[in-house]
């Protein structure tokens, strides 16, 4: 049965895989369908994929109608008014915190082993953040070998973090050289481009959603304590500095506080 609703929850997912740093798998833990999302993933490939495709195809369709239509807004929001935008969306990570608390808390009780997943997954995060160049390589609009060999991919590690809350999808592409070529493509509707990464992605979320799933029903704890890391880790690597102008820092607030203030509705909603 098709959830029209999912539509929307697709279209912030894609928004958000937009933006280096930000994770869509934050968003989707945030909007409470992480598990399914990762269950119906993984279940493509069963006897019972067929109960899967609703989901999916609406997800699916919400993200690509967001990649789509947001690329020029997101564009323009980080070029325009990159510290607010980002504060925006630490927002959105700082306030999913104490919801992932909560759910890891109904699993168990963390051990000293899991403490150390948490520093081990934040760790992971930031120091991948200190990784991405200052450029995003030479711009793709013609494909050869090489280069179809390095979107396909970057483009199924990009979906492995995708799945992964805190580690960014675009962060992944940034660290390939091909961020650029990805927007470009998307902008410009280059179609081999976006057909050659699109089946990158898709072959990488059906190999990582697998160990993911597993980890999630077999391990829970182990998850959660990751997914702590991971997210809070991210908090560094979206920080963007502060510019000390009073418009900016304005802006910059109210963003953090809007970004607190949704995360925590739909915290309490799921």
């Amino acid at each position: 049965m098709f959830d029209w609703r999912n539509i929307f929850r697709g279209m912030a997912m894609g928004t958000s895989d937009l933006i280096p740093g930000v994770s869509g798998g934050t968003i989707a833990v945030l909007l409470g369908i992480y598990d399914q999302f990762i269950n119906a993933i993984s279940g493509m490939t069963t006897k019972e994929w067929k109960k899967h495709v609703p989901f999916l195809l609406t997800i699916g369709l919400g993200m690509a109608s967001a990649l789509l239509l947001f690329s020029h807004v997101v564009e323009w929001l980080l070029n325009e008014y990159p510290q607010p935008t980002n504060f925006f969306f630490i927002g959105l990570i700082a306030g999913i915190l104490p919801y992932l608390l909560k759910e890891a808390n109904e699993k168990g009780t963390f051990k000293p082993k899991h403490f150390i997943l948490f520093v081990v997954g934040a760790i992971l995060v930031a120091i991948i953040g200190f990784f991405t160049p200052e450029e995003s390589g030479k711009l793709i609009e013609t494909l050869t070998l090489q280069s179809s060999g390095v979107l396909f991919v970057a483009g199924a590690l990009a979906s492995m973090a995708l799945l992964l809350p805190g580690v960014s999808g675009s962060l992944i592409l940034m660290i390939f050289g091909v961020y650029d070529t990805a927007i470009n493509s998307l902008t410009t509707l280059n179609l081999p481009i976006i057909l050659l990464i699109v089946a990158g992605i898709g072959t990488g979320f059906i190999l990582s959603s697998k160990g993911i799933k597993y980890l999630l029903n077999q391990h829970p704890l182990v998850m959660y304590a990751l997914i702590l890391g991971l997210v809070f880790g991210s908090l560094f690597v979206v920080y963007p500095g502060l510019t000390l102008a009073f418009n900016n820092v304005l802006l910059s607030v109210i963003a953090l506080l809007f970004g607190l203030f949704i995360a925590t509705y739909l915290g309490k909603k799921g």
